[in-house]
């Protein structure tokens, strides 16, 4: 008789169920096993906060199997509410125990994956512990929240971290009718996702929808009444809130694999190589319990997704089944909703870009994403990243009510397939008018970076603008708009002055030419086009402001009677 090979997997959340479904149909004769802690299996812990939000109407609609379908149609026995104890590598077993009944016991196993996935980071604060302070990772977390929700007497809610989760949760608590307040420690809002220039557009969108923004500012603690929280307390300030999300991140659940002896990555992360094999080779990890190479840098990052962790059960399943696949690594490729605002980012960041040594060239361009003559156009903002050496695509950035995701789409196959500015710029794109641009905005950024490159224009972001008038700088602000779009808004400062673009070829000898003149307009686009005529003029020192008004963050004037 046939020895059924024995594959045991640990974790029920995105990697294992992905791993132990493809395992089936590629041996149909293995014993497979899979464990989880929870009392769910295989669901779509990306779609919580849309549960909680009433979009997702019932919790079955996020789960993609449960226990009993996964024995019913690829024959894996599920065990819920069981913990993995230890591994025994040498004796090739597990020990775990059923939390239910607390009897423990050993399975073998031939090959083992952990799927252990990561934990949210709870700080030690003093109040931590008061009820209505949560986190938000399975199930029961968003059934507990949704109960908080609907007992909330001051309807105030506080979210610790800005990241992704954070941002979906703020949107959901508003339309729930809550007062919502976010502290992020760093300055600006998605930290780890966006550059300045589209975190300031962020930011003030999200302001205009009434949410408080305290940015720059720790959690110190949390003060309550009877067991419930009633306060949160920075170091600057304390505000009241008796609900309150953390949302700070996560933290890789490698303490399995640590005490089994497995090495251990730089982020705390399970190591493996490209067939997602630990140091032991008959133990597999994937999802968010391990690190992935950077496929710009080359480096290991640690960008927990769950598209990436169903990549890596796919790929450990092939192998155990004696394939050959590698999982060669990410672009760092996330997306967000902030209530009508659509984000995106892929690659690297400008600053990111700087740091690993690259000579960062961007551009940054308002846009629509369909033509104007077209109904239903929407707004859209990109900045791309290019290395001004190599020229090749490093990263690229998006935001606004537009579709912005398919850009991003665009530039996470030219980033993974090597591609450079050059390439892009030519770039054969779908074109009709209810879909896009006869240039796609794309085509413009890399243009634009071109044009850089080749010396022929300079740029200048709306915070370098900010600083010069802040600093009171000698320099022309030039306004080239229309005289009806200056009287309704204008950046109100000394160094402003207006020369609509149809009247600058004649009226430019009055404009000085021995100092800096910037550029603007409403997106930037005739602002460009002026900052090229006065540098053809012989005018030395000139730049554009890239994405002008549209992405002027800060304040300005506005006509009271309009």
């Amino acid at each position: 008789m046939e020895n059924k090979k024995r594959l045991v997997i640990v974790g029920g959340g995105a990697c294992g169920p992905k791993a132990a479904a493809r395992a089936r149909r590629l041996d149909a004769n293995a014993q497979i096993t899979m464990i989880t802690d929870d009392i769910y299996v295989s669901y779509a812990a990306c779609g919580l906060p849309y549960y909680i939000a009433g979009a997702v109407r019932a919790r079955s609609e996020l789960m993609v199997r449960d226990a009993a379908a996964f024995k019913k149609i690829s024959n894996v026995d599920v065990l819920l509410h069981t913990t993995v104890d230890s591994i025994d590598r040498q004796g090739h077993k597990i020990s775990v125990t059923d939390t239910d009944s607390g009897k423990k016991y050993d399975l073998a196993y031939d090959k083992l994956v952990l799927s252990t996935g990561a934990s949210p980071v709870v700080p030690p604060i003093p109040g931590i512990d008061l009820k209505g302070i949560h986190v938000l990772k399975r199930i029961p977390d968003a059934d507990e929240i949704i109960e908080l929700m609907a007992g909330s007497a001051s309807k105030k809610a506080v979210i610790i971290g800005a990241g992704l989760i954070g941002m979906e949760m703020a949107e959901t608590l508003v339309d729930k009718g809550f007062k919502v307040s976010i502290v992020e420690a760093l300055d600006k809002l998605l930290p780890a996702v966006l550059d300045a220039e589209i975190a300031d557009m962020l930011v003030k969108y999200v302001a205009s929808k009434g949410v408080e923004l305290r940015l720059g500012q720790k959690v110190t603690g949390f003060e309550g009444k009877d067991g419930q929280v009633n306060k949160c307390i920075t170091e600057k300030e304390s505000f009241p809130a008796d609900l309150v999300i953390l949302s700070i991140g996560i933290r890789p659940n490698s303490k399995l694999a640590r005490e089994a002896g497995l090495e251990i990555g730089p982020f705390g992360d399970i190591a493996v190589n490209d067939h997602l094999q630990t140091s032991d080779p008959d133990i597999y990890a994937g999802g968010d319990c391990v690190a992935n190479t950077n496929l710009i840098t080359g480096k290991k990052v640690f960008v927990p997704l769950g598209s990436t962790a169903n990549k890596h059960g796919h790929v450990i399943a092939a192998n155990i089944a004696g394939g050959d696949l590698t999982f060669p690594g990410v672009v760092n490729t996330a997306c967000v909703k902030v209530f009508d605002f659509n984000i995106g980012r892929v690659g690297l960041g400008e600053k990111e870009a700087q740091a690993n040594g690259y000579k960062a060239v961007t551009a940054f361009i308002p846009g629509l994403d369909i033509p104007d003559y077209y109904p239903g156009h929407r707004d859209v903002t990109i900045k791309l990243v290019v290395d001004g050496q190599s020229r090749r695509i490093l990263g690229g950035q998006g935001i606004g009510t537009g579709e912005v995701i398919k850009r991003i789409d665009v530039l996470a196959t030219a980033i993974t397939m090597g591609m450079n500015v050059d390439a892009l710029a030519d770039l054969d794109l779908a074109y009709a008018p209810p879909f896009n641009s006869a240039l796609d905005i794309l085509h413009h950024a890399a243009n634009l970076v071109r044009n850089k490159i080749a010396g022929r224009i300079v740029g200048a972001m709306p915070a370098e603008v900010k600083e010069k008038l802040d600093r009171k700088d000698d320099f022309v602000l030039l306004d080239v708009r229309s005289k009806s779009e200056w009287n309704t808004q204008r950046i109100d400062a000394p160094q402003t002055q207006h020369l609509p673009e149809r009247h600058l070829y004649d009226e430019m000898q009055r404009l000085p030419a021995d100092k800096e003149i910037v550029t603007m307009c409403e997106r930037g686009v005739r602002a460009y086009k002026a900052a090229v005529t006065l540098k053809n003029a012989g005018y030395k020192n000139v730049k554009f402001m890239e994405g002008s008004l549209s992405a002027w963050c800060y304040e300005c004037y506005r006509n009271p009677g309009l």
